[in-house]
C-alpha cells in the first residue's frame, strides 16, 4: 500500500523548512522534537498552527518538519509557508482561504548586505573631529 504524504517547502529570511503532511491524528514534530519543546514560545506555536486552524484540518494530518538556518521567528514563518503549500497539494479547494489570509505569499524581506567603509549595511563609523 502506498504511503500518502504531501510535501511543501517554506522559506523565510535564512530559514528553510521541509514539511511533510501525513494522514494522522495531529502530531507535530519539528526536527524530531515536539512543537513546544522546539520553539518554547506560545506565539511561535500559534504562528505555525495558523494554516491548520484556518482550514479546520488540525486533527487530520501529522506534521513532520525539518528546518534549518536563521532564528526561531524565521523558522516558524518558514514552517507556516511549508504547511500552507502542503495543504494546497492535499486539497486544492483550500486555496482561496489560504491566499486571502496571506499564507501562500513568501515574505521577500531579507537582511541587507554589509557595505565596505561602513560598520553594517547603513551604519557609518562614529564621527571623530580629530
Amino acid at each position: 500500500m502506498a504511503n500518502v504524504q504531501y510535501l511543501g517547502t517554506g522559506r523565510r529570511k535564512k530559514s528553510v523548512a521541509r514539511v511533510r503532511l501525513v494522514p494522522g491524528e495531529g502530531k507535530f514534530l519539528v526536527n524530531n522534537r515536539s512543537l513546544m519543546e522546539y520553539f518554547g514560545k506560545r506565539t511561535l506555536e500559534m504562528v505555525v498552527r495558523q494554516p491548520l486552524d484556518l482550514t479546520a484540518t488540525e486533527g487530520r494530518f501529522d506534521v513532520l518538519c525539518n528546518v534549518y538556518g536563521g532564528g526561531t521567528t524565521g523558522q516558524a514563518g518558514a514552517i507556516r509557508l511549508g504547511i500552507a503549500r502542503a495543504l494546497l497539494k492535499a486539497d486544492i479547494g483550500l486555496r482561496p482561504a489560504l491566499k486571502r489570509a496571506g499564507f501562500l505569499t513568501r515574505d521577500p524581506r531579507m537582511k541587507e548586505r554589509k557595505k565596505y567603509g561602513l560598520k553594517a549595511a547603513r551604519r557609518a563609523p562614529q564621527f571623530s573631529k580629530r
